[in-house]
């Protein structure tokens, strides 16, 4: 009778566990938001499964403005905040831009297109990094750390 008594509790927490959140009482619209009702009360909660969220990863480069005053000699860029500060610059041919890392992670300095190559190597709080510019055109680098917010762009004037 014992072992009776034993099985008939295991079905039931077996029953029991399987039926667990098999059916939430929502409804999917094909995107993987599902609509979750709420108690009685009739209301409603959106909630979003991770594989509908889509990260954009792609870096958004700056371009400087119209009229943006066109630098020279040595050109200070602060990494500060996990931002860079300033994002897009003008400069002249010969300018040296100096990179200083203000943030308690490292960040580095990487081109990712344009008439000259940049690769600092991760460089850590009070370090910097300087390149001179001698090819005109368009530089547009990341810190490869967080390169969806920290990405410049340099306008390299002849």
């Amino acid at each position: 009778m014992r072992a009776a008594t034993v099985a008939a509790a295991l079905v039931c927490l077996i029953v029991t566990l399987c039926g667990c959140g098999s059916s939430s009482g929502g409804t999917t619209n094909g995107t993987g938001t599902q609509r979750v009702r709420i108690g009685g009360t009739g209301g409603t909660r959106t909630s979003t499964s991770p594989e509908s969220i889509h990260i954009n990863t792609t870096p958004k480069f700056a371009s400087p403005p119209a009229g943006a005053p066109l630098h020279s000699g040595l050109v200070q860029v602060a990494y500060r905040n996990i931002s860079i500060a300033p994002d897009a610059i003008r400069v002249k041919t010969g300018t040296t831009v100096k990179w200083t890392n203000y943030d308690p992670i490292a960040h580095n300095v990487t081109s990712v297109g344009g008439p000259q190559t940049l690769r600092s190597g991760n460089f850590g709080q009070g370090a910097s990094f300087e390149a001179k510019l001698t090819h005109a055109g368009v530089v547009h680098y990341v810190s490869t750390t967080q390169p969806t917010t920290m990405n410049g762009t340099i306008e390299v004037v002849g």
